[in-house]
């Protein structure tokens, strides 16, 4: 092998402006920077061609097996601007991580100059150049494989989750609207959650008085909840403080108190796990003697598809105060709430460590390809 320059080896060439609106759909693939972006009766490249980002998804590294037209964000190597074998340049090309050479302020761009300049170790023939892309197509062809049964796990692991919900509340939609109550399982009951909790909702305090903001008690609000859902809230970022609290709306709630967002981010449900206040964005549930609070959050989470489909509104999808004043939960009594909550807990613990656990093959397996990659071209 001899160490080379990518200009030396290969030019990149620019590609040609293809407007959608004049594309007429054909059998020759279209290219942008990211990939495939439709297709056309005519092409003009020769043959097998590698596609090279220049704007926008730049160095990204594509190999269509036929003549193609690569648009103008796009450079592009067919076998006039190589003699190299194609598959085993377009791996190079990619494990050079082109997109590192970005030098553009607004828009990402490859300045191609720049990727000449680039070092790669060149096999002395050609058929070496062909046993090495042979291998490396192999070998990521099964990282491929192994990702997509990792992503299918992951689209189990989700759906298990709904199932240990489904399991846990007999199938049924624990909260709901009236007229629509499914019929209650042996021993629970729908109650008018206003009978068994207190209905309180939230404020903000003046955003113009910073000496209100920045002081010792938490507040709730739609910028940390989606973080915050389906947990005990020891704290947050966005903290007022005794003065804002009196010179406003807001009221600092107790420990227990359910939280469930009503606007925007509609349907997300945390428990504060000391005193604290909300935005206006929440409804709050002080519960009473008769209601746990984690059954409630884990009921709320359940029937949360459900609720969303009666938020209302143009802009931001609002549940407005009359409606979940009318909400209903289905219950047994609080002893078998807590048992049915302490068993929900560790099952929701096994399937979010298995999640856990999926997401983290999935980024051992993204970060695959390249370490492949550099095995193969670092001599």
């Amino acid at each position: 092998m001899k160490l080379v320059e990518v200009g030396d080896i290969c030019r990149f060439e620019y590609g040609k402006s293809l407007p959608e609106k004049t594309r007429d759909p054909g059998q020759f693939p279209v290219y942008g920077s990211n990939g495939p972006v439709g297709s056309h009766t005519a092409s003009f490249t020769q043959g097998k061609t590698i596609v090279i980002g220049r704007k926008g998804s730049i160095g990204e590294v594509h190999i269509s097996s036929d003549a193609c037209w690569p648009i103008d964000t796009t450079y592009f190597i067919d076998k006039t601007c190589s003699d190299c074998d194609l598959d085993w340049l377009a791996y190079s090309l990619k494990y050079l991580n082109l997109a590192d050479l970005n030098k553009a302020s607004g828009v990402p761009g490859l300045n191609r100059e720049d990727a000449y300049q680039q070092e790669i170790w060149l096999p002395e023939t050609i058929e070496e150049q062909r046993q090495i892309a042979a291998r490396l197509k192999a070998q990521l062809a099964e990282v491929k494989t192994a990702r997509q049964a990792a992503q299918v796990q992951l689209r189990d692991a989700d759906a298990l989750r709904t199932a240990i919900y489904r399991e846990a509340f007999h199938s049924v939609v624990p909260v709901a609207v009236p007229p629509h109550f499914e019929d209650a399982p042996d021993g629970w009951r729908w109650h008018k959650l206003t009978d068994i909790a207190q209905l309180e909702s939230g404020h903000t305090p003046s955003r113009h008085r910073p000496d209100w903001w920045g002081g010792e008690v938490s507040w709730i609000s739609l910028t940390e909840i989606r973080a915050l859902d389906g947990s005990w809230v020891e704290s947050t970022q966005l903290r007022t403080n005794a003065e804002g609290i009196a010179n406003s709306s807001a009221r600092i709630l107790p420990r227990g108190t359910v939280c469930y967002s009503r606007t925007a981010s509609v349907g997300f449900v945390c428990i504060m796990a000391r005193p604290m206040s909300t935005s206006q964005d929440f409804a709050n549930w002080v519960c009473g003697h008769d209601l746990e609070p984690e059954f409630l959050m884990h009921a709320l989470i359940c029937s949360r598809k459900d609720l969303r489909e009666i938020a209302t509104g143009a802009t931001h999808k609002t549940i407005y105060m009359p409606q979940l004043g009318s909400f209903h939960l289905c219950a047994p009594d609080i002893d078998d709430q807590r048992r049915i909550v302490a068993h929900l807990k560790q099952q929701l613990a096994e399937a979010d460590a298995l999640r856990a656990a999926l997401e983290q093959q999935l980024r051992d397996l993204d970060a695959l390809p390249q370490r492949i990659l550099a095995l193969a071209f670092e001599n």
